[in-house]
């Protein structure tokens, strides 16, 4: 089965994280990284997101 790649609307409403929220993590080094899928289009890989959501404490 391939992972599939979740678009940035996608990614904001799964982690429920705005844009500017996401970016910051990610160049904090706290939330994945987006893979590069042409020139202008970015995404993330199901799977990961999917891991960064287990690994978070419970609120």
């Amino acid at each position: 089965m391939t992972d599939r790649i979740l678009r940035q609307k996608d990614v904001q409403d799964i982690t429920r994280l705005s844009r500017s929220t996401i970016y910051r993590q990610v160049n904090a080094g706290t939330f994945p990284a987006p893979v590069k899928l042409t020139d202008r289009l970015i995404g993330w890989h199901g799977s990961t997101i999917s891991e960064w959501l287990a690994a978070r404490p419970e609120a």
